[in-house]
């Protein structure tokens, strides 16, 4: 029965880990704060559009929480008195590393850095992720969207 219960608790760590990794860095995902506010708007072309990588978040707590949890929980299943103990820290301590590089994997993305030629005759480059594996190509018209730090390239 114990088992079953530190089963079903890693499991559903496992889907919460999972359930935070949403998408939040195309041209067209907003956080609540930015809504509703004013944003300049440039135009320009794009001259070229070179694929990159985001890289994953390593300073989450779900990902290290998670996996310590996890791999406590693990942990604490195998052998008895002190024995039990060390393999309930080794197995926190191992499980928070892997939770912490699964949320590195699972929050890669895949990018494209886009040099765009402004109306003014500026050249600007942004990267920003790729949304449902739409890559902007070269003479595109875009929108450049700024909003205090933000910048977006949008159609």
């Amino acid at each position: 029965m114990k088992k079953s219960l530190n089963l079903l608790i890693a499991l559903a760590m496992t889907v919460a880990l999972v359930g935070c990794t949403t998408s939040g860095l195309t041209g067209t995902t907003y956080t609540r704060d930015e809504a509703r506010r004013v944003q300049t708007v440039k135009y320009g072309t794009v001259e070229s559009v070179t694929p990159v990588v985001i890289e994953g978040r390593t300073d989450g707590i779900v990902g290290t929480g998670s996996g310590a949890v996890i791999g406590g929980i693990a942990g604490s299943t195998v052998g008895g008195g002190k024995g039990r103990s060390i393999a309930t820290v080794v197995g926190a301590v191992a499980g928070g590393l892997a939770g912490q590089a699964t949320e590195k994997n699972l929050t890669t993305k895949q990018g494209q850095e886009i040099t765009i030629r402004m109306e003014s005759g500026e050249i600007l480059s942004v990267v920003q992720e790729v949304e449902n594996d739409r890559y902007f190509h070269a003479g595109d018209r875009i929108r450049l969207l700024k909003q205090g730090g933000v910048t977006r390239v949008a159609y």
